[in-house]
């Protein structure tokens, strides 16, 4: 016999699954009768690969009965004429296996998703079109789009239902009635997708505040909200009466900025179900945002969102345990100037050029990360922002440091110096707004001039430091040096993780560090900082070898040179949002 034990922050919830699953029995098939639907949202991109089918098997097990997933164009198709439909990104392979696991798919495949992802689901080399007007028929967006779906759906119209495959429907965009500045804009996404081959129903997905703009004819609309309110439903029915009501997104939590608290939703779905709407659970499981792919928040000021993406899973049977391993003493050292000859050449400019158009990754520009700013000075004084940098630079004279500009940062004080000296800024791209009016001018970098005693900075020597898996790879063969008793940072820490046997997922945790990026065996786990509330970062048992494993560090400011390896999560300090 197994015994599970139920912890008592998990019985609301499991009280509402054991009420989907009661549900789901006496719901009868899809096949030329009514159907509802009760949906859990699960993003591949945001669960290795390995793990897909475990989570699934969740999802069928807690009654539900169809997956939902975003499409994200930026992980697909990172660069112009380059397209990714493998490994992480086989989505073919994913809707397959939904299939046989016996989930329906409801899929969103955009073009923009929000999804709290980097520009919202959109590819960043879009911006280097000065005048582009995103989510617009402005013909730079649409050719772009076309040339994704191209692509795209041929993959999609042989898994649709009536070809015998699992997707039942399809939304057109995502919450378009919150963003409206084209009328034209969705009837061009519905006929996009119709002409090259959907032919299952089509949905639009909209707030209380975006119902009403957010349509298109032939396209049912439905709802995204957290508690039931009359309204809500009063203004649903009024656009489109005696049509079948869902609620999209239930959201089932929120995202996390650095520096907030960890933000819990009380369950309230009873109502829902009592009343017969179909739901989808948004999340059902959140994931991670590995490597750079984390968003931001515009309102009611810029800030970026954490690397994992919502609560953990409920207690239920695992595939692999979590365990903690012996914490990893980093051994050897690489300044950040010491690694500049690892990277692309770098670029020379009279003047600033953002991260999306400098010359690099064939034309596309950079899509994350940091980029560093060098110029000489020949005096000290007021170094002013004029609000250029996007997100936050940590600024030297010589190599040596003299202050951050944090996001709302306007000025710095140079100390004064002798002869030429040269002033470096590297400049960290925190995440592009995922939502909001302000797609258009999330340009990352020193995207205007600069100011020294309010004289514009000139002259500058620009290197692209986005820590992609090539320069990772470089950066092994670095001339790399015994650690010293006070290491200079930024920098490169290196270390080993020792696994005995089959590897399991653990969790990565740096007390005494201050803020950068961890890789595992070359792969980026994403953004660790110690404002919080994140404390701890997931590292699955995939991405570990058996025996001996590279722990990889980029830390900003100090370090502790221990990194420790346990066995539960730290999402930080919760607070309930009512």
């Amino acid at each position: 016999m197994v015994v599970f034990r139920i912890r008592a922050s998990h019985r609301r919830r499991y009280a509402v699954l054991f009420l989907f699953i009661l549900l789901c029995l006496f719901n009868p098939l899809i096949n030329h009768k009514p159907f509802r639907i009760i949906g859990g949202s699960l993003h591949y991109f945001r669960v290795p690969k390995a793990y897909w089918k475990d989570r699934m098997l969740k999802m069928k097990a807690c009654g539900i009965n169809t997956l939902t997933t975003y499409v994200p164009w930026s992980l697909h198709q990172p660069e112009r004429g380059v397209f990714h439909f493998h490994k992480q990104l086989d989505l073919e392979a994913y809707l397959n296996l939904a299939a046989d696991v016996g989930l329906w798919v409801i899929l969103r495949p955009g073009p923009y998703v929000c999804s709290e992802l980097d520009l919202g689901g959109l590819p960043s080399w879009l911006l280097r079109d000065e005048n582009m007007k995103l989510r617009t028929t402005y013909p730079g967006f649409t050719d772009a789009v076309n040339t994704f779906y191209d692509k795209l759906v041929p993959k999609m119209v042989p898994l649709q239902f009536k070809k015998g495959g699992p997707i039942i429907a399809v939304q057109l965009e995502n919450e378009y009635g919150s963003y409206a500045v084209d009328n034209n804009y969705m009837d061009f996404v519905k006929q996009a997708l119709l002409s090259r081959g959907i032919s299952e129903l089509l949905l639009t997905s909209d707030n209380h505040e975006g119902l009403k703009d957010g349509g298109v004819n032939g396209a049912l609309r439905t709802i995204n909200l957290q508690k039931l309110k009359n309204e809500d439903m009063m203004l649903l029915h009024f656009l489109q009466p005696k049509k079948p009501v869902m609620v999209m997104e239930y959201w089932t939590g929120w995202y996390d900025g650095w520096g907030d608290l960890h933000h819990v939703f009380p369950p309230e779905v009873r109502e829902i179900l009592r009343q017969g709407m179909s739901i989808n659970l948004y999340m059902f499981h959140g994931g991670t945002n590995f490597g750079f792919t984390s968003g931001a928040v515009e309102s009611p000021s810029y800030k970026p969102i954490i690397t994992s993406y919502g609560e953990k899973l409920p207690e239920m049977p695992v595939i692999r345990w979590k365990e903690g391993y012996e914490a990893a003493i980093m051994y050897q050292h690489l300044s950040l100037w010491d690694s500049l000859p690892f990277l692309e050449k770098p670029f020379k400019s009279q003047t600033p050029v953002n991260m999306e158009n400098l010359p690099v990754n064939n034309g596309n520009g950079q899509l994350y990360g940091y980029t560093l700013y060098e110029t000489m000075i020949s005096s000290g004084g007021s170094l002013k922002s004029g609000n250029s940098i996007r997100d936050r630079a940590i600024v030297f004279v010589d190599k040596s440091f003299i202050g951050v500009f944090q996001f709302k940062t306007e000025e710095l004080a140079v100390p004064d110096g002798k002869g030429e000296r040269t002033l470096s800024l590297l400049v960290e791209n925190c995440g592009r707004v995922h939502y909001g009016k302000t797609l258009d001018l999330q340009r990352k970098g020193l995207i205007r001039d600069i100011f020294l005693n309010n004289k514009p900075l000139r002259d500058f020597t620009i290197y692209s430091l986005d820590l992609n898996p090539a320069f990772i790879d470089r950066l092994y063969r670095a001339p790399w040096k015994a650690l010293p008793l006070a290491p200079s940072f930024p920098g490169f820490s290196l270390g080993r993780l020792f696994v005995d046997g089959y590897p399991s997922d653990t969790y990565v945790k740096l007390p005494g560090w201050s803020k950068g990026v961890v890789f595992i065996n070359g792969q980026n786990l994403g953004r660790y900082w110690h404002i919080g509330p994140q404390q701890a970062l997931y590292l699955p048992g995939p991405f570990l070898n058996g025996g001996i494993n590279e722990v990889l560090v980029f830390e900003e400011h100090e370090a502790d040179l221990k990194v420790l390896f346990e066995d539960s999560p730290d999402l930080g300090m919760t607070v309930d949002i009512q």
